[in-house]
């Protein structure tokens, strides 16, 4: 059941749900949502409203990697999440494919 993909309506209302005041923690979240938004779990997506109840500048210094998961927060799912949307981003070469 935690590894079934996320439907289009759970899709939609965790999307809703991330939506940040901050530009920079957007950045990392459109780019998860890109990456990874098809194939979510619903485990995933636990661990995503976990990371969504920090406050922007917690959030921030986790992705930025300017600090880990305080022990509360550091169970696996939460963990895999928080990598998933560290994972820099694939940049293009002068010719526009990927080095």
């Amino acid at each position: 059941m935690m590894d079934t993909t996320l439907d289009e309506r759970g899709l939609s209302r965790l999307k809703w749900r991330c939506r940040r005041g901050m530009l920079e923690n957007d950045l990392f979240i459109e780019r998860f949502f890109q990456r990874h938004g098809a194939g979510l779990t619903i485990r995933q997506a636990r661990g995503m409203h976990v990371l969504m109840d920090l406050a922007d500048n917690e959030l921030l210094d986790l992705l930025l990697r300017r600090s880990e998961l305080p022990p509360g927060l550091n169970r696996p799912e939460v963990s895999e999440v928080l990598s998933m949307m560290r994972r820099p981003a694939t940049h293009l070469s002068a010719g526009g494919t990927a080095p």
